[in-house]
Formats: structure tokens, C-alpha cells, sequence
């Protein structure tokens, strides 16, 4: 277990200043931080912080595309719908199981989520009408989650940037099944073409605000780059995901819409108009189009299953009880 600032040590004597600077250190030769390592309390709570936000999005996350496993067009698609909830599933179980090892217990992490205490991200508090939202959500939101997560697979925490790797390999499935839905569609009948615009012109830019605020506003970019935690900034994590974006979409056949779009020749980059933050500001304080159902339907889950976990706890208690006794 770590040792904290707070667990008996003084961050002005000595021995804090020798263990900060020990920590430092590992920070600047790139070398993983673990969990029997010293850390500031600083950094262990603004990783349980990050850490537990992400696994509430990955739960949260399967509840959109959830929706149309019922309503998939073929068996084809359903399996393939099926295999993607699950894999967003169990993400969320490895990135519980990273916030554990900084001593949060996981029903604490989600006790704060149901209190409205945690956040998750603001992508998934917008509804599904149609098919065509399963292909925009695999093709810009978990695109999007890609250029997001393949840094975190460098960050300074070690089981963090452990199950990052494998969620990463698993969203870039996601993302190649939602361009393909996508092109199906864009590539159909002029209906079909119009649905995939449709859902384009509707995921857009909550996707573009997936990456946080600008920089001038965020309240952790600094800190968290000096920790290593994160290693790009949300207005750079942002501004490659259009620019790997708008080419896809052309290639698609459908159009970004932003009338201000346009091609950067002196920066090399895509400009896009102005981002609406109200609206990203008033979702995340959780007057979304969907806020209030995505929440109830975890809480509801959550004590729909209280007796699978009293079950499971109960049979360890007594299998334990028995292998003591042998």
C-alpha cells in the first residue's frame, strides 16, 4: 500500500522532501509510478479521480448502443453490437480494479457516481434514434476515446497504463465497426445516405467536446502533464482528432457540419467554428437530453443486482471457511 503525505508524514520535514524528490525523479526518467510507491495525495486523488471518472464512462457508455441490441438490422450486426457492450463492460471492470490499487474500494467509486459526486463524460447523455447513432458513436465517439486513451498507455501510473493497452486494441475494433456501419449506410439507398448524415450532423460536436474543455480553461491540464498522467492537452488531443476526422468523412461521402471548416495551409491543421461550451457546461451539470435516465437505469441496475454480489460474497466467505478448516 502506498504512503501518503497525510499517513504520518510531514511534507515539510526531511523525509517528505526525500521521497518527493524521489518521485520526481521517477517521473522524469519516464519510469512507472505503482502502488507500493510513496505518492503525493495529490496525485493518488487526482487518479482515483480520472481513473474512476473513465470507468463510469465505460458503464454509462454501454447504455446508448445497449439500446439497439433488441433493434439491430441483422443477426450479423447484433453479434457484432453484443461483443462491443461487453468489451465496454469489462473495461470498466479494469479501470475499477486500477482505482483500487490507490485504496479506493469500488462500491466507494460508484457510491460517488450514483450521488452525482463523479462525473462521466458528457458524450453518453445524448439519445439514440436511430441505427444510424450505433455507426456515429463507434466512428467519432470511440475514435475519439482512441486519440484520448493511446497516451494514457505511456501515463506515469503502471495499472493504469497496463489496462490501457488492452482497452485500446479493443476500442480500435469498436471504431473500424462504426465507420463501417457507417459507410454501409452512406453508401445505400438516399434514405439510408441521409439517416448516416443525420446522426453525423447530431454527434459531431459533442464528440469534438469529448476531449474537455479549452485549455485556457481547464482546471488539471498543467498539473496533470507535470505528473505525467496526461500527456497532451485537451485543445491538442482535440485538434488531431478533426484533423484524422474530416478526411474519413469525405472519404464517406457525408459533410462535417460546420460551415466555418477549413483546411489550415501555414498551420497544417483544420479550423472549426466556435464550440458551443454552454451547452457542454449545462450536460455535465446534468441538464443533458438524457442525464437523469442514464443515471437512474445504473442506480437501478445496481440494486437490481445487490443479491448476485451478497451470493458471491457469501459463497467466498464459505469457501474460505472451508479451506481454513482443511
Amino acid at each position: 500500500m502506498y504512503t501518503s503525505i497525510s499517513d504520518g508524514i510531514d511534507g515539510n520535514a526531511n523525509g517528505g522532501d526525500e521521497r518527493e524528490q524521489a518521485f520526481n525523479a521517477r517521473l522524469d526518467r519516464a519510469m512507472k509510478i505503482e502502488p507500493s510507491d510513496w505518492m503525493p495525495e495529490a496525485y493518488r486523488k487526482t487518479l482515483v479521480r480520472q481513473i474512476s471518472q473513465h470507468a463510469h464512462s465505460e458503464i454509462v457508455g454501454m447504455l446508448p448502443e445497449g439500446n439497439w441490441i433488441t433493434r439491430a438490422p441483422s443477426l450479423h450486426r447484433k453479434l457484432i453490437l453484443l461483443a462491443k457492450v461487453q468489451d465496454e463492460a469489462g473495461h470498466g471492470l479494469y479501470l475499477y480494479s486500477a482505482g483500487e490499487t490507490l485504496g479506493t474500494p469500488r462500491d466507494e467509486m460508484v457510491a460517488a457516481l450514483h450521488s452525482g459526486k463523479a462525473k462521466y463524460s458528457s458524450i453518453f447523455n445524448y439519445p439514440t434514434l436511430a441505427w444510424a447513432d450505433v455507426g456515429a458513436i463507434g466512428w467519432l465517439v470511440d475514435g475519439a476515446a482512441i486519440i484520448n486513451q493511446i497516451p494514457l498507455t505511456r501515463c506515469s501510473y503502471g495499472p493504469y497504463a497496463r489496462a490501457m493497452v488492452r482497452i485500446c486494441k479493443e476500442e480500435s475494433f469498436h471504431q473500424r465497426q462504426g465507420f463501417e456501419i457507417m459507410w454501409t449506410l452512406a453508401h445505400g439507398t438516399t434514405a439510408q445516405h441521409a439517416m448516416a448524415q443525420d446522426a453525423l450532423d447530431r454527434w459531431w460536436w459533442p464528440s469534438v467536446m469529448m476531449f474537455g474543455p479549452p485549455d485556457s480553461e481547464s482546471t488539471h491540464n498543467e498539473q496533470s502533464q507535470r505528473w505525467r498522467i496526461k500527456l497532451f492537452t485537451n485543445d491538442e488531443l482535440r485538434r488531431k482528432f478533426i484533423d484524422q476526422t474530416v478526411p474519413q468523412s469525405e472519404k464517406l461521402g457525408l459533410r462535417i457540419p460546420d460551415p466555418q471548416l477549413r483546411w489550415n495551409e501555414r498551420t497544417q491543421h483544420y479550423e472549426i467554428g466556435p464550440i458551443d461550451w454552454e451547452e457542454f457546461y449545462r450536460v455535465i451539470k446534468g441538464d443533458g437530453p438524457c442525464n437523469k435516465d442514464r443515471l437512474q437505469t445504473r442506480i437501478d441496475a445496481w440494486e437490481d443486482g445487490a443479491w448476485v454480489r451478497e451470493a458471491a460474497t457469501e459463497h467466498a466467505r464459505k469457501r474460505a471457511e472451508r479451506s481454513d478448516a482443511a
